[in-house]
């Protein structure tokens, strides 16, 4: 096992950080996302159609880069720490579920990024719902391609990501394997967690930052005792959630049987994670944390949603403990 990331690694993370800090810097994605379709399709068609994000673990044989888990959780990384508004956690879900178990005919459509997809985590809810050109329904071990029908868009608390209820209409079969969704769902719980992970350094980076500039009662505020403690403790989460992450990442491209527990821990560990950096963050700033003008409270919410997004954390917890026998 090497979790280090290698050279191609690292520029793959260069190019899109570069891309995302070039294309989708926080006023614009503050300004997509109060827009009508809640992101801008100029920016997920470049991500698409100059990095090929879209379809980085779609096989090659289906128009995709065939790459693996580990690149994918990269790329999630970035995103994540730039607050990427827009379908791409959406479609990427989709196409690892119809990559692993289902249909491939929708893939090319997916790896070319110009067919919007997204799957139904719970129930008939769906990420990027209203934007999907197709919504993959998941009933128990059972998955169904929907094409149109109702889509009610729902108030949630992250604005930079829209969510909203499908109508339950019919559509077509594309998958029926129950051991193949168990993979699925621990997949899911890696892209997740990578995301989290760059919430949570992007939030870190973020205090790190004001505690060199911000002066109160005639100190820098990063030279008192008590922020320096807290500073800290950040920082051992997020080293800790990079470890686990990129372990469940490895685990998903060459040690399957150690998947379940690996995406297990991510997401028992790696939600809570991100959601109390980017909550000590908020207050660290004090005052102007708290204004709606300031991004800390962007990172707050989208950690807030991303951690019970598969779910809440007690179930990631009772699962972990039953797969170590506790």
């Amino acid at each position: 096992m090497n979790l280090v990331l290698t050279e191609e690694q690292r520029e793959l993370r260069g190019t899109v950080r570069s891309f995302l800090a070039a294309a989708s810097p926080l006023p614009d994605v503050r300004r997509a996302a109060e827009s009508e379709s809640g992101y801008d399709p100029a920016v997920y068609r470049r991500l698409n159609g100059e990095l090929g994000l879209a379809g980085l673990i779609v096989p090659q044989e289906y128009g995709g880069a065939g790459a693996g888990y580990a690149e994918l959780a990269i790329v999630l990384e970035e995103t994540g720490a730039a607050l990427l508004p827009g379908p791409f956690l959406a479609t990427t879900l989709a196409a690892i579920l119809l990559t692993e178990l289902g249909d491939k005919e929708l893939l090319p459509d997916i790896a070319a990024g110009t067919t919007v997809a997204t799957v139904a985590l719970d129930g008939d809810r769906a990420l990027n719902g209203a934007e999907a050109d197709v919504v993959l329904m998941v009933d128990g071990a059972r998955v169904r391609a929907v094409r149109g029908g109702g889509r009610t868009p729902l108030t949630t608390l992250d604005p930079t990501r829209r969510q909203a209820r499908v109508e339950a209409v019919a559509g077509e079969a594309v998958a029926s394997s129950e051991a193949g969704m168990e993979r699925v769902r621990d997949l899911f719980a890696v892209a997740v967690a990578a995301e989290q992970l760059g919430v949570l350094r992007a939030s870190l980076d973020a205090i790190v930052a004001y505690s060199r500039i911000r002066v109160a009662f005639g100190r820098l505020i990063g030279s008192y005792q008590g922020v320096k403690h807290k500073l800290a403790d950040m920082h051992c989460k997020l080293e800790q959630a990079e470890s686990i992450v990129r372990n469940a990442a490895w685990a998903a491209d060459e040690a399957p049987g150690e998947l379940p527990l690996a995406a297990a821990l991510a997401q028992a560990y790696v939600g809570r994670a991100c959601f109390e950096v980017a909550r000590d963050s908020l207050l660290l700033h004090g005052g102007i944390g708290f204004t709606w003008e300031h991004d800390a409270h962007l990172y707050y919410k989208r950690a807030k949603s991303d951690e019970v997004l598969l779910g809440p954390p007690r179930i990631h917890r009772a699962r972990l403990a039953d797969l170590l026998e506790l």
